[in-house]
């Protein structure tokens, strides 16, 4: 199993906004369930991270395939996958429904006992 860990940066006075959409995510819980089955998520965790830089929503997830995940989720036309990247971009001004710039994250350190 795959791990993603990622900061999405948060237009500026958009906190509550991400807030917001993360329990509007859990307020779509079966629709959720269902787009983390098929791109083959199995956990998913955000945190919101104030930074000099600004703010940002720190994202980690398990998977497989965790380019496969962007790819899928960059192709879906599913209405909750729409509903996701649409939410997404005008928090953080990404376009999840492009590819992801340049290389994944690298974890560097990777610890347990």
């Amino acid at each position: 199993m795959a791990v993603f860990l990622g900061a999405f940066p948060v237009l500026p006075g958009k906190e509550d906004e991400a807030r917001k959409f993360a329990q509007e995510t859990l307020d779509r819980r079966d629709e959720f369930d269902a787009s983390q089955q098929r791109f083959g998520v199995t956990k998913e965790e955000w945190s919101l991270q104030q930074t000099p830089m600004g703010s940002m929503v720190v994202v980690r997830f398990k998977a497989d395939d965790v380019a496969g995940v962007f790819a899928g989720v960059a192709q879906s036309d599913d209405a909750f996958d729409v509903w996701f990247k649409q939410r997404a971009k005008e928090i953080s001004g990404v376009d999840l429904g492009e590819p992801m710039p340049g290389p994944l994250p690298e974890i560097i350190l990777d610890w347990s006992s």
